[in-house]
Protein backbone atom coordinates (compact mmCIF):
# COMPACT_ATOMS: atom_id res chain seq x y z
CA UNK A 1 0.00 0.00 0.00
CA UNK A 2 3.01 2.31 -0.11
CA UNK A 3 2.14 3.80 -3.50
CA UNK A 4 -1.64 3.39 -3.54
CA UNK A 5 -4.10 6.22 -2.88
CA UNK A 6 -6.75 3.97 -1.27
CA UNK A 7 -6.02 2.14 1.95
CA UNK A 8 -8.77 -0.13 3.34
CA UNK A 9 -9.94 -0.13 6.93
CA UNK A 10 -9.22 -3.87 7.31
CA UNK A 11 -6.55 -6.00 5.66
CA UNK A 12 -6.81 -9.79 5.79
CA UNK A 13 -3.71 -11.94 5.36
CA UNK A 14 -3.07 -15.66 5.06
CA UNK A 15 0.02 -15.40 7.28
CA UNK A 16 1.00 -13.28 10.23
CA UNK A 17 3.64 -10.65 9.46
CA UNK A 18 6.54 -9.15 11.32
CA UNK A 19 6.07 -5.58 12.59
CA UNK A 20 2.31 -5.82 12.17
CA UNK A 21 1.74 -3.08 14.74
CA UNK A 22 4.19 -0.67 13.07
CA UNK A 23 2.71 -1.32 9.62
CA UNK A 24 -0.82 -0.89 10.96
CA UNK A 25 0.14 2.44 12.58
CA UNK A 26 1.79 3.64 9.37
CA UNK A 27 -1.24 2.71 7.25
CA UNK A 28 -3.59 4.27 9.82
CA UNK A 29 -1.62 7.51 9.61
CA UNK A 30 -1.83 7.48 5.80
CA UNK A 31 -5.55 6.58 5.81
CA UNK A 32 -6.49 9.12 8.48
CA UNK A 33 -8.17 6.55 10.75
CA UNK A 34 -7.46 3.09 12.19
CA UNK A 35 -6.35 0.25 9.89
CA UNK A 36 -6.35 -3.27 11.29
CA UNK A 37 -4.42 -6.22 9.92
CA UNK A 38 -5.94 -9.63 10.64
CA UNK A 39 -5.29 -13.30 9.91
CA UNK A 40 -8.72 -14.94 9.91
CA UNK A 41 -8.77 -18.53 11.15
CA UNK A 42 -12.27 -19.56 10.00
CA UNK A 43 -15.48 -18.33 8.44
CA UNK A 44 -16.22 -16.06 5.51
CA UNK A 45 -13.08 -13.91 5.86
CA UNK A 46 -10.89 -17.05 5.92
CA UNK A 47 -12.56 -18.24 2.69
CA UNK A 48 -11.94 -14.82 1.10
CA UNK A 49 -8.25 -15.01 1.95
CA UNK A 50 -8.10 -18.56 0.51
CA UNK A 51 -9.82 -17.39 -2.68
CA UNK A 52 -7.42 -14.43 -2.97
CA UNK A 53 -4.45 -16.80 -2.59
CA UNK A 54 -5.82 -19.13 -5.31
CA UNK A 55 -6.42 -16.16 -7.64
CA UNK A 56 -2.93 -14.80 -6.98
CA UNK A 57 -1.37 -18.20 -7.72
CA UNK A 58 -3.35 -18.44 -10.94
CA UNK A 59 -2.19 -14.97 -12.04
CA UNK A 60 1.41 -15.79 -11.13
CA UNK A 61 1.26 -19.05 -13.10
CA UNK A 62 -0.04 -17.19 -16.17
CA UNK A 63 2.62 -14.48 -15.73
CA UNK A 64 5.34 -17.12 -15.31
CA UNK A 65 4.24 -18.76 -18.59
CA UNK A 66 4.29 -15.35 -20.34
CA UNK A 67 7.78 -14.65 -19.01
CA UNK A 68 9.03 -18.08 -20.12
CA UNK A 69 7.46 -17.64 -23.57
CA UNK A 70 9.02 -14.19 -23.91
CA UNK A 71 12.39 -15.60 -22.85
CA UNK A 72 12.17 -18.33 -25.50
CA UNK A 73 11.27 -15.70 -28.08
CA UNK A 74 14.07 -13.29 -27.17
CA UNK A 75 16.97 -14.46 -25.03
CA UNK A 76 17.09 -18.02 -26.36
CA UNK A 77 16.61 -16.83 -29.95
CA UNK A 78 19.64 -14.57 -29.63
CA UNK A 79 21.63 -17.38 -28.00
CA UNK A 80 20.77 -19.51 -31.05
CA UNK A 81 22.01 -16.76 -33.40
CA UNK A 82 25.28 -16.50 -31.46
CA UNK A 83 25.67 -20.28 -31.60
CA UNK A 84 25.03 -20.39 -35.37
CA UNK A 85 27.64 -17.67 -35.87
CA UNK A 86 30.15 -19.41 -33.61
CA UNK A 87 30.20 -16.54 -31.11
CA UNK A 88 30.53 -17.32 -27.43
CA UNK A 89 27.19 -16.41 -25.87
CA UNK A 90 27.01 -14.51 -22.60
CA UNK A 91 24.27 -13.07 -20.44
CA UNK A 92 25.07 -9.41 -21.00
CA UNK A 93 25.15 -9.07 -24.78
CA UNK A 94 24.36 -6.18 -27.09
CA UNK A 95 23.48 -6.28 -30.78
CA UNK A 96 23.45 -3.24 -33.06
CA UNK A 97 21.86 -3.39 -36.51
CA UNK A 98 22.51 -0.82 -39.24
CA UNK A 99 20.64 0.17 -42.39
CA UNK A 100 20.86 2.95 -44.98
CA UNK A 101 17.76 4.41 -46.58
CA UNK A 102 17.19 7.32 -48.92
CA UNK A 103 14.29 9.18 -50.47
CA UNK A 104 14.33 9.08 -54.27
CA UNK A 105 18.11 8.88 -54.37
CA UNK A 106 18.83 11.77 -52.01
CA UNK A 107 18.60 12.59 -48.30
CA UNK A 108 20.31 9.39 -47.19
CA UNK A 109 19.90 8.41 -43.56
CA UNK A 110 21.59 5.69 -41.54
CA UNK A 111 19.64 3.91 -38.82
CA UNK A 112 20.98 2.03 -35.84
CA UNK A 113 18.73 -0.17 -33.74
CA UNK A 114 19.90 -1.84 -30.55
CA UNK A 115 18.99 -5.04 -28.76
CA UNK A 116 20.14 -6.04 -25.29
CA UNK A 117 19.16 -9.40 -23.79
CA UNK A 118 17.09 -10.05 -26.91
CA UNK A 119 14.87 -7.01 -26.41
CA UNK A 120 14.79 -3.75 -28.30
CA UNK A 121 16.52 -0.94 -26.41
CA UNK A 122 14.74 1.96 -28.07
CA UNK A 123 16.46 4.65 -26.00
CA UNK A 124 19.70 3.70 -27.75
CA UNK A 125 18.30 3.84 -31.30
CA UNK A 126 19.99 6.46 -33.48
CA UNK A 127 19.50 8.09 -36.87
CA UNK A 128 22.52 9.45 -38.71
CA UNK A 129 21.94 12.10 -41.37
CA UNK A 130 24.55 11.38 -44.04
CA UNK A 131 26.86 14.40 -44.24
CA UNK A 132 29.80 13.44 -46.50
CA UNK A 133 28.24 11.31 -49.26
CA UNK A 134 26.37 12.79 -52.21
CA UNK A 135 23.73 10.62 -53.88
CA UNK A 136 22.68 7.05 -53.19
CA UNK A 137 25.91 5.26 -52.27
CA UNK A 138 25.06 2.66 -49.62
CA UNK A 139 28.63 1.51 -49.07
CA UNK A 140 30.11 4.96 -48.48
CA UNK A 141 27.07 6.00 -46.45
CA UNK A 142 27.52 2.92 -44.26
CA UNK A 143 31.22 3.70 -43.90
CA UNK A 144 30.31 7.19 -42.62
CA UNK A 145 27.65 5.89 -40.21
CA UNK A 146 29.89 3.19 -38.72
CA UNK A 147 32.86 5.56 -38.43
CA UNK A 148 30.72 8.13 -36.64
CA UNK A 149 29.17 5.52 -34.37
CA UNK A 150 32.49 3.96 -33.29
CA UNK A 151 34.42 7.22 -32.88
CA UNK A 152 31.68 9.07 -30.97
CA UNK A 153 31.91 7.74 -27.43
CA UNK A 154 31.08 10.87 -25.44
CA UNK A 155 27.43 9.80 -25.34
CA UNK A 156 27.10 7.24 -22.50
CA UNK A 157 24.96 5.03 -24.73
CA UNK A 158 27.78 4.80 -27.27
CA UNK A 159 30.48 3.89 -24.76
CA UNK A 160 29.47 0.24 -24.78
CA UNK A 161 30.35 -1.53 -27.99
CA UNK A 162 28.13 -4.31 -29.34
CA UNK A 163 29.01 -7.97 -29.23
CA UNK A 164 27.51 -8.37 -32.69
CA UNK A 165 26.83 -5.97 -35.57
CA UNK A 166 24.10 -6.92 -38.03
CA UNK A 167 24.24 -5.20 -41.41
CA UNK A 168 21.16 -4.85 -43.57
CA UNK A 169 22.61 -6.38 -46.72
CA UNK A 170 25.02 -9.01 -47.84
CA UNK A 171 28.73 -9.48 -48.23
CA UNK A 172 29.39 -5.94 -49.50
CA UNK A 173 27.93 -4.33 -46.37
CA UNK A 174 29.71 -6.86 -44.13
CA UNK A 175 33.03 -6.10 -45.84
CA UNK A 176 32.54 -2.33 -45.35
CA UNK A 177 31.79 -2.89 -41.66
CA UNK A 178 34.83 -5.14 -41.19
CA UNK A 179 37.06 -2.61 -42.97
CA UNK A 180 35.85 0.30 -40.80
CA UNK A 181 36.24 -1.75 -37.62
CA UNK A 182 39.73 -2.84 -38.67
CA UNK A 183 40.76 0.77 -39.40
CA UNK A 184 39.47 1.80 -35.95
CA UNK A 185 41.11 -1.16 -34.19
CA UNK A 186 37.79 -2.66 -33.04
CA UNK A 187 37.28 -6.41 -32.89
CA UNK A 188 33.50 -6.94 -33.19
CA UNK A 189 31.63 -9.79 -34.89
CA UNK A 190 29.69 -8.74 -38.03
CA UNK A 191 27.02 -10.55 -40.02
CA UNK A 192 24.76 -9.60 -42.91
CA UNK A 193 21.00 -9.88 -43.18
CA UNK A 194 19.79 -10.58 -46.69
CA UNK A 195 16.08 -10.36 -47.41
Amino acid sequence: YFGTPYIPKEIYLSEEIEDEKVISEYLSLRRGNKVTIKKPLAGEKYKLVELAAKNAKMVLDVDREKIQKEERRTIKAVANIFEMLGIESKNDYRIEAFDISNTSGYQSVGSMIVFEHGKAKKNDYRKFKIKTVVGPNDYESMREVLTRRFTHVKDDKFVRYPDLIMMDGGLGQVNIANKVLSELGKNIHVCGMVK
